[in-house]
C-alpha cells in the first residue's frame, strides 16, 4: 500500500468515525455502530499511515471501542462477527492495539448473552422488574448493573431507587417510527421488532432500523 492509498484509508476511517460520533450525540446507537463498522474497512490503512508517518506505536481504536460497547446491548451479533473476522484476517490491527482485542470480543459476546437474558426478564413483566433479579449474584449481578446503566443512557429503561425497580421506558409492543439506513424510508413497527435486524419493506435490505423520536425526524 503506497502513501496515497494509506492517506485515503485514513481520511475514510476518520469520516466514518465522525459520522458515528454524530449519531451517538443524537442517541442513534444503531446508526453509530453501522458507521463504526464501515470504518473498519479502512482501519489497517489508517494504522499503517500513522505508524509510518506519525510515529505511533500503539492504538486505542475508537471505532472498535464503539462497536464493542454498543453492539452487545442491541443484540447486534453481526457487527461483532464482522469485527472478529477482520481481526483474524488483518492481524496487524490486534498487534498494534493497546488492549487485548480477542479477549474484548469474547467479553462482548458474554455481555450480549447477559443482555438477552435480562431483556427477556424485563419483557416477562408487563411494566417493571426488580433491579436485582432473583438468583443474580456476584459477577452476574455486576454485569446486569452495567447493562442497565447503559440501557438507561440509551433511553431504553428507567430505574427508581425507592423501591429499587427497573422498567422499560415504553410499551415494547407499541408502534414507533424508524428509518431504514439503506434507503431512508420511514416505517412503523413495534419497538421490540424495530430493534431487531429485519428486511426493509421498500428496498428489502436486511438492516437494523434507526429509531426516531418522532416521524418528523425522518423528514429533514
Amino acid at each position: 500500500m503506497n502513501k496515497s492509498e494509506m492517506e485515503h484509508h485514513r481520511a475514510a476511517y476518520y469520516q466514518h468515525l465522525s459520522d458515528a460520533m454524530s449519531a451517538l450525540e443524537q442517541n442513534a446507537c444503531n446508526e453509530a455502530v453501522r458507521s463504526a463498522v464501515s470504518s473498519l474497512d479502512h482501519l489497517d490503512g489508517m494504522m499503517q499511515y500513522e505508524r509510518k508517518y506519525e510515529g505511533k506505536e500503539s492504538f486505542d481504536i475508537a471505532a472498535i471501542n464503539l462497536v464493542l460497547r454498543f453492539a452487545p446491548l442491541m443484540f447486534d451479533e453481526e457487527s461483532i462477527d464482522r469485527l472478529e473476522a477482520l481481526l483474524k484476517e488483518q492481524r496487524r490491527i490486534a498487534k498494534y492495539s493497546n488492549t487485548n482485542l480477542e479477549q474484548r470480543v469474547a467479553a462482548a459476546r458474554e455481555t450480549m448473552w447477559h443482555a438477552h437474558h435480562l431483556w427477556n426478564q424485563l419483557e416477562s413483566h408487563a411494566h417493571a422488574s426488580e433491579a436485582g433479579t432473583a438468583g443474580e449474584r456476584g459477577e452476574n449481578r455486576e454485569q446486569q448493573r452495567k447493562v442497565l446503566e447503559e440501557w438507561g443512557q440509551m433511553g431504553l429503561v428507567c430505574q427508581s431507587e425507592k423501591p429499587a425497580r427497573v422498567s422499560l421506558t415504553t410499551d415494547m409492543d407499541q408502534a414507533i417510527a424508524a428509518r431504514c439506513p439503506a434507503c431512508g424510508v420511514v416505517a412503523k413497527a413495534p419497538k421490540t421488532k424495530a430493534l431487531e435486524q429485519r428486511h426493509c419493506p421498500k428496498c428489502r435490505a436486511s438492516v437494523s432500523f434507526v429509531l426516531l423520536a418522532s416521524e418528523s425526524a425522518g423528514r429533514r
